[in-house]
C-alpha cells in the first residue's frame, strides 16, 4: 500500500497548489495536500481521500470504501478509506479529491 501511494506522491506533486508528505511537521506530513489542505494520505496502510459527503456515501454504500473514523468514535462525514489496492481505482478517486478540495 506504501508503494502505491508513493506513485500517487509522485503523480499529484507537480501539480498546482500540491505539497508532498513530509513537507511541515505540523498535523497531515503524511498527507497530499491541495493549497494546504489534505486531500489524501495513507492511514494504518490505507488510502483515505477528503470527498464530497454524498461521494463517500455511495462509495460506502457499493462497498468501494469504508467509513473513516480518525480515532474520535465516529465517522467523518467527507472522509473515506478506500478499500481494494487497484492503482487506477486509487488514481481516479484521488483526482476527484484533488479537485474536490482545490476548488474550496
Amino acid at each position: 500500500m506504501e508503494e502505491l501511494f508513493e506513485q500517487l506522491v509522485d503523480e499529484f506533486v507537480g501539480r498546482p497548489g500540491v505539497t508532498p508528505p513530509g513537507s511541515t511537521g505540523r498535523f497531515g506530513s503524511h498527507a497530499l495536500k491541495v493549497d494546504g489542505s489534505i486531500f489524501a494520505m495513507l492511514v494504518r496502510g490505507a488510502l483515505v481521500l477528503k470527498l464530497p459527503r454524498d461521494r463517500v456515501t455511495g462509495l460506502v454504500a457499493t462497498g468501494e470504501g469504508g467509513p473513516f473514523d480518525a480515532g474520535r468514535g465516529r465517522p467523518m462525514k467527507e472522509w473515506v478509506t478506500v478499500h481494494g489496492a487497484d492503482p487506477d481505482a486509487w488514481r481516479l478517486l484521488t483526482q476527484e479529491a484533488y479537485r474536490f478540495v482545490g476548488a474550496r
